[in-house]
């Protein structure tokens, strides 16, 4: 069972009750009041055995559940993607082509790139120590995309993943293969419960940029430089025709796509990128922001994170709906009476992840 899957019970109570006429407190709201077949999954969850990590600098101490007693088992690395979880409770998972702009390795279901990045991501998710994930790229590029220079090996290109398409199959065909091949691998970045963080130190081209947008927060410097897929003969796909008009409008989402290309200075001011700062303090606020993210309660993040990501195809009124329910169950969490014990006895709260 994956660590915090009680959790993820949880929020589809919550989604059910948001469907549900009839359940009404003072707010007027249909669907907020908290069954007790949540509240029951909530006791389970709190139940569930704990390890304990501290993050650095002096952060808040995090405890949360794990499935055994064991270290959990990490992703089975490749030379191309790096695995780098520290004890401050980041996870670094950099693109390592470095001589190819970072471009995609393959499209195999269990060697490819994009397939690797949610694969170590699940890894990052999965492990209690680890608090917030980022994604970057080694040297002067984020990820330059599909690599259409190169023929990779066979062991990474997998002739039977269904992402494949081949130039001579037909459209119905294409759309198959590539809807429940590459895209559901995007996807899964998205459905990721922990913080996620793109650092883009370079250009984010095709894939690599998809990959960026799925990405809770982005980061840029002044090398930061978003590309389409129009040296493919493609249209914006992968997810980065849904992120953009909602993250910067329709007009400037349709500009991008007809232009295909944008700087830094723009993407930050259509609000593209969360920060933009010089490219020899990207890492450094990275880091920064990460340490912000450390010392926030975990259930308030992942709970948060879910609203917020729901609220994108949904309604004002039932996301109110899901953030009253939501609050009602954080009102009881662990973590809620610890800060605000913490608070009225001056000092760093501890927080358990519950």
């Amino acid at each position: 069972m994956r660590q915090g899957s009680c959790w993820t019970q949880c929020w589809r109570r919550i989604r059910l009750m948001a469907s549900m006429p009839g359940r009404e407190r003072s707010g007027g709201l249909p669907g907020a009041t908290i069954p007790h077949q949540l509240r029951r999954a909530i006791a389970a969850h709190k139940a569930k055995p704990r390890r304990t990590c501290t993050g650095a600098c002096g952060s808040a101490a995090i405890e949360l559940s794990s499935p055994n007693d064991e270290a959990p088992m990490g992703p089975k690395l490749v030379d191309y993607l790096t695995y780098e979880p520290e004890e401050s409770g980041i996870l670094w998972i950099r693109f390592n082509r470095p001589d190819r702009l970072n471009a995609l390795v393959g499209t195999a279901e269990e060697n490819g790139t994009v397939s690797k990045v949610g694969e170590y991501m699940r890894a990052g998710d999965d492990d209690p120590d680890i608090r917030v994930i980022v994604l970057t790229g080694v040297g002067r590029a984020f990820c330059a995309g599909a690599d259409l220079r190169s023929r990779p090996s066979p062991d990474v290109t997998g002739p039977n993943f269904p992402g494949n398409r081949g130039p001579h199959e037909g459209p119905d065909a294409a759309r198959e293969h590539f809807f429940h091949g590459l895209t559901k691998l995007h996807r899964d970045i998205s459905l990721i419960r922990k913080p996620t963080i793109a650092m883009i130190n370079g250009p984010a081209v095709g894939a690599g940029m998809d990959m960026a947008l799925h990405c809770d927060i982005r980061m840029g410097c002044e090398k930061t430089r978003f590309v389409a897929y129009h040296n493919a003969g493609q249209i914006i796909e992968n997810g980065g025709s849904y992120y953009l008009p909602k993250m910067v409008g329709l007009g400037r989402a349709l500009e991008f796509a007809y232009t295909g290309e944008l700087d830094a200075e723009r993407a930050h001011a259509w609000g593209l990128l969360n920060h933009l700062v010089p490219s020899e303090q990207l890492e450094e606020a990275t880091r920064a922001l990460c340490q912000r993210i450390i010392g926030i309660p975990p259930l308030v993040q992942w709970v948060g994170k879910r609203v917020m990501r729901a609220a994108l195809d949904s309604t004002l009124e039932t996301t109110m709906v899901l953030t009253s329910n939501a609050g009602g169950i954080l009102q009881s969490s662990e973590d809620a009476q610890e800060a605000r014990r913490a608070f009225a006895e001056k000092r760093r709260p501890v927080f358990k992840g519950r």
